[in-house]
């Protein structure tokens, strides 16, 4: 007797492609789970700082 088929891929391409291969969704920011947490401290503290050095500026203006 012959052996069965196991496995095929036949027209998978064709069928992933009829509504097209989407690239992932990229948000505006990125998680910081699992990143250093000297990094994420540091992180925090710049991004107050920049957010009062811009208000600082625009004041001025």
């Amino acid at each position: 007797m012959a052996k069965s088929k196991n496995h095929t891929n036949h027209n998978q391409n064709k069928k992933a492609h009829r509504n097209g291969i989407k690239k992932p969704k990229t948000h505006q920011t990125r998680s910081l789970k699992g990143v250093d947490p000297k990094f994420r401290r540091n992180a925090k503290f710049a991004l107050i700082g920049s957010r009062k050095s811009r208000r600082d500026a625009n004041e001025a203006s």
